[in-house]
């Protein structure tokens, strides 16, 4: 059996698995000379060739039915190697295919063997010859061995396709990080009034530590920055922190993209892939709009926050993971748990250490410093040589409440300084004056002239136009929402994308608030 020696060394060789099984064939043909060889996959109820020997290349795009081929079907359901008798009526699959023949094939003798791997059928070694008697007993007896050997070696390829194919993923996923990563400098936190001061005071104190953060505040106020810097203060600085956005996640995937799955788990996971959560693998998971998991999902994460093992979809293997977990939300977490929307175990271990980012309103003059900094972005991604702020238009941003918090602002000065530059006059450019008429801000939105409430759907409640007298804060502020809403909606004839981007927004929240609010059905 000296000929199989080359079948074990091309095992530590870099080769397709094409070519592996192409090898396999030419030893088999060796070992017992016949005219055609091949082998087939079992795909449900049709065998697939992966490699033939001695038959015609079209071969390969055929696809044999069981039920159309008795004798391919013999041979899955027997036990061992099965020898044809020559004057066997059944017919051949391949009559006709075998290269030197032209024509229908009228007498040859035929014999084959069932592949298995962890005892179920993977597939088969056929084997033909011309002429009548070829095959005996010795061979018979032979192809049982090689069949063994052929198991192994199908096995073998198969590991080291699912190797390569977890290799790919994570070298992918390590691509996309270094990438998120590197995509722009670490933005940095600026501000001066005694809140701001606080928060800072409270992250140098946690951040340290190895507790849980769960970060609450308005949309726009910087959740994302504060536990970045939490993960800078911490031990765990110099491994990855991860990020993953559960608000931009489908149902459907958010377990898949936390924990992982298996090849096979569902239609389309072609592999085994790693979640973020084995991705953050002893360093930091930021866990942003925590509110918005399913509940069952909720379950499944509370048990890897107290266990710190995982499961991947579709697999009854655990991994075990070394992560600390920042949360962040603009959702009343302990409402959501009086309404049954959010576990109240999770919410308690998520929430070993709240901390609340203050509001951009509630920051003072901080609004200039932020300010300044955006300008100074603007300045050196436009080539301008100078960039400021006229005493109209700090007075405008003193006066504005914010509802968008820091992201508003960002947003705002950049679409200032276009309209600046389109404003100006040639020689005004190199050192840029942006004014209030630049800024485009109107008053507070709580006191400006509000639209009178629309019908935004079929089915959909109407925005109340009464001015909030006798409501509580909560009452006041939904009412407020969902006449806005109407009316930017009713601006942009009922186009939601483009009220999202209006009011600076993301579209999939606009939807929950829209819902909550009654401006869409399905509330």
């Amino acid at each position: 059996m000296a000929e199989v020696i080359p079948l074990i060394d091309d095992l530590a060789t870099e080769m397709p698995a094409s070519e592996r099984y192409q090898r396999l064939l030419g030893v088999l043909r060796r070992l017992l000379p016949c005219d055609a060889v091949a082998l087939l996959q079992l795909e449900g109820d049709q065998l697939q060739p992966l490699a033939v020997e001695g038959l015609s290349l079209d071969t390969l795009g055929r696809r044999f039915r069981l039920d159309a081929h008795p004798r391919l079907a013999q041979l899955v359901q027997a036990d061992g190697p099965l020898h044809f008798a020559t004057d066997c009526d059944l017919p051949d699959p391949y009559d006709g295919l075998v290269e030197s023949v032209h024509g229908q094939l009228e007498v040859h003798d035929c014999m084959g063997c069932v592949l298995r791997l962890d005892g179920q059928v993977w597939g088969l070694l056929t084997l033909d010859a011309l002429l009548p008697g070829t095959f005996g007993t010795v061979e018979l007896a032979r192809l049982e061995a090689f069949a063994r050997l052929a198991a192994v070696i199908v096995r073998t390829v198969q590991r080291i396709d699912r190797l390569a194919l977890q290799l790919r993923e994570q070298q992918r996923d390590a691509e996309q990080w270094r990438a998120l990563a590197g995509a722009r400098p670490e933005a940095e936190m600026i501000g001066q009034s005694a809140v701001y001061k606080a928060m800072q005071r409270e992250l140098r104190l946690v951040g340290p530590s190895d507790l849980g953060v769960l970060i609450s505040g308005e949309t726009g106020v910087g959740k994302e920055l504060v536990a970045r810097q939490l993960h800078r203060l911490s031990a765990r600085c110099g491994r990855p922190m991860v990020v993953i956005n559960c608000a931009a996640l489908p149902d459907t995937l958010v377990e898949s993209e936390l924990f992982g799955h298996v090849r096979g788990a569902f239609t389309g996971a072609v592999g085994e892939r790693r979640g973020r959560f084995e991705l953050a693998d002893g360093g930091t998971l930021f866990l942003d709009e925590v509110g918005e998991l399913p509940l069952p999902v909720q379950a499944k994460l509370l048990r890897v926050l107290q266990s710190g093992q995982l499961q991947r979809v579709g697999s009854d293997r655990e991994h075990h993971v070394d992560v600390r977990v920042i949360a962040a939300t603009n959702r009343d977490l302990a409402n959501e748990v009086r309404a049954g929307r959010f576990r109240a175990d999770l919410y308690h271990r998520l929430g070993a250490y709240p901390l609340r980012v203050p509001s951009l309103r509630e920051r003072e003059r901080d609004v200039l410093l932020l300010a300044g900094s955006f300008l100074e972005q603007a300045r050196g991604r436009l080539g301008l040589r100078g960039l400021r702020l006229t005493d109209t238009a700090r007075q405008a941003l003193l006066g504005y409440d914010w509802p968008g918090n820091v992201r508003e602002l960002e947003h705002l000065i950049g679409r200032a300084v276009l309209r600046a530059q389109a404003l100006a006059t040639d020689g005004a450019r190199r050192i840029l004056s942006v004014d209030a008429r630049a800024l485009d801000l109107a008053l507070s939105p709580t006191a400006e002239v509000l639209p009178e409430p629309m019908q935004v759907a079929a089915g959909s409640a109407s925005a109340p136009a009464d001015d909030g007298a006798g409501m509580g804060l909560k009452q006041a502020l939904d009412a407020f929402q969902r006449t806005h809403i109407s009316a930017v909606l009713q601006r942009h004839h009922g186009n939601w994308a483009a009220c999202a981007r209006e009011l600076e927004v993301d579209r999939a929240n606009l939807h929950r608030l829209a819902r909550r609010l009654g401006l869409k059905p399905g509330a």
